[in-house]
């Protein structure tokens, strides 16, 4: 599989698979891009389920209604647009991970 479409299955595993193949690709992978960005989707996938779920806690008192919706949205738009750059073969950091994973 070419580097671009495994880049690609990364990011779009975010709607069916979201742990399972960026752990397969980290292991079948022996190029650093391929192993940064699927730490950088797992990561995201841990962070962006942490603040949804502190946000569904929190619209109990309806303080957190506005950061689930922002949340929820973000969760289905950034894989999107990560799907996007891996096809025009340009770099993509995933928000709040991507300056972990060096």
């Amino acid at each position: 599989m070419e580097n671009t479409g495994m880049k690609v299955l990364i990011h779009a595993s975010a709607f069916f698979a979201p742990f399972l193949v960026p752990i397969l690709m980290f292991l079948i992978s022996d190029e650093n891009d391929i192993k940064k960005l699927s730490i950088q989707a797992i990561l995201f996938q841990l962070v962006m389920g942490v603040l949804i779920a502190i946000s569904v806690i929190m619209s109990v008192f309806l303080i957190g209604l506005p950061f689930l919706i922002g949340f929820s949205i973000m969760w289905i738009v950034v894989p999107i647009i990560g799907i996007v750059k891996a096809l025009k073969n340009e770099r993509y950091d995933y928000p709040f991970v991507g300056k972990w994973v060096q």
